[in-house]
This record gives structure tokens, C-alpha cells and sequence, in this order.
């Protein structure tokens, strides 16, 4: 097997992961990796996938831009993130195009909820955030209350009253792109009646 720091330096160079075969192709074979994920060096987060344990930046925010660089977070993880919701998701909810495949959301860790959606619909309202100092594609305010609007009938009541609440008292609210953005995601009747009656 190779130096530690040379293999250290092989999943630095991969954004801290590696599939299986790209181990192989390097000569770090089956035996090579269960030492390692024995020592504690590396952990195994799906199957064919191997991260290096950071110690600097042990995030789930990290695994997750990894995992799906296609990724946006929403829903939950995006109230959160924008202080609509107190409550810490217990998954990273994650819009994907509906094309994508559903076979790599099926992982024991970390846990991810998925939202498959129309491939033309999938940048309205999208920006970047820092989370745990990792950059992540996330919705807008905006956009997060429409999906909210559009997925009422499967959230927690409170957690939609909580979010509602707190975009209507929030001072950097955006109407107008509210509005344009519930057009698009035909969802303007809901947020008239939803959000117009507390404005």
C-alpha cells in the first residue's frame, strides 16, 4: 500500500472522495481499504464510495455538495437555513431534476430527501449559501415559501405556519418575485389567499 500522505494527497486531489474503482486504479486494493476505514482514515458512505475522514471539515454539508453536486437545498433544510423554521431537518431535503436517477438517494448516510422536479423549473430562484463553511446551491426566500405552498398538504402544519409567519414579517421579503416566481410554479392562487390575507 502506499504512504499515508500519498494517499491522503490522491483524495485531497478528488475533493476528499473516492469510488472504489478509482482505488483500484491506483493499486489500493480491497484489503488496502478495509486498514483504512479500520484505522479511522477512511469511511465508507455509499456503496463504490469512500470519503477521507477531515477532521478540519467534518460536515455533512461537505458530503452532501459531493454526493449530488446537482443538488439544491429546499424545502426544510432551506427554512432552516433562512430562519422560517427552528426545527434542524432531520434530512438534507435537496431538489433534483425529475430525469435524474432515484437509485443514489437510497444511502444509510446522511439522510437525504429528495424532491424531483421539472428540469425547467429547477433554476427558478436558485442562489448559493454557506453552510458550515461549505458553498451549497440553495433556493432563494422566495422560492423556498412557493415550494412551500406547492408541497402544503404533505408538510408539518406547524412548520408551514411557522415558515408563512416569519417570510410575511421578514423585512428583506420580496413580493413582486414572489409573485412572479407562484406563476411559474402555478401556485399565485395559494399565495394570494395564503399570504395576501397576513399582508
Amino acid at each position: 500500500m502506499q504512504p499515508i500522505p500519498e494517499i491522503r494527497q490522491l483524495f485531497d486531489s478528488h475533493d476528499g472522495m473516492l469510488r472504489t474503482r478509482e482505488l483500484y486504479a491506483e493499486k489500493i486494493f480491497y484489503k488496502d481499504v478495509q486498514q483504512l476505514v479500520s484505522d479511522g482514515l477512511i469511511e465508507k458512505i455509499r456503496y463504490g464510495y469512500y470519503q477521507w475522514l477531515d477532521e478540519d471539515n467534518p460536515s455533512e454539508a461537505r458530503l452532501i455538495n459531493q454526493l449530488f453536486p446537482d443538488g439544491i437545498l429546499n424545502m426544510d433544510t432551506a427554512l432552516f437555513y433562512h430562519g422560517y423554521s427552528d426545527r434542524t431537518p432531520q434530512a438534507w431535503h435537496i431538489a433534483v431534476s425529475k430525469d435524474s436517477g432515484k437509485s443514489r438517494f437510497k444511502i444509510d448516510y446522511p439522510f437525504v430527501h429528495p424532491y424531483f422536479v421539472e428540469p425547467p423549473l429547477l433554476d427558478v430562484g436558485l442562489t448559493s449559501a454557506d453552510v458550515d463553511g461549505n458553498q451549497m446551491r440553495i433556493y432563494d426566500k422566495e422560492r423556498t415559501i412557493c415550494d412551500c405552498l406547492r408541497y402544503r398538504n404533505k408538510m408539518d402544519k406547524e412548520i408551514f405556519n411557522k415558515a408563512i409567519r416569519g417570510y410575511v414579517n421578514d423585512t428583506s421579503k420580496n413580493i413582486p418575485r414572489l409573485m412572479k416566481y407562484a406563476d411559474m410554479l402555478r401556485v399565485t392562487g395559494p399565495a394570494k389567499n395564503l399570504i395576501g390575507v397576513w399582508l
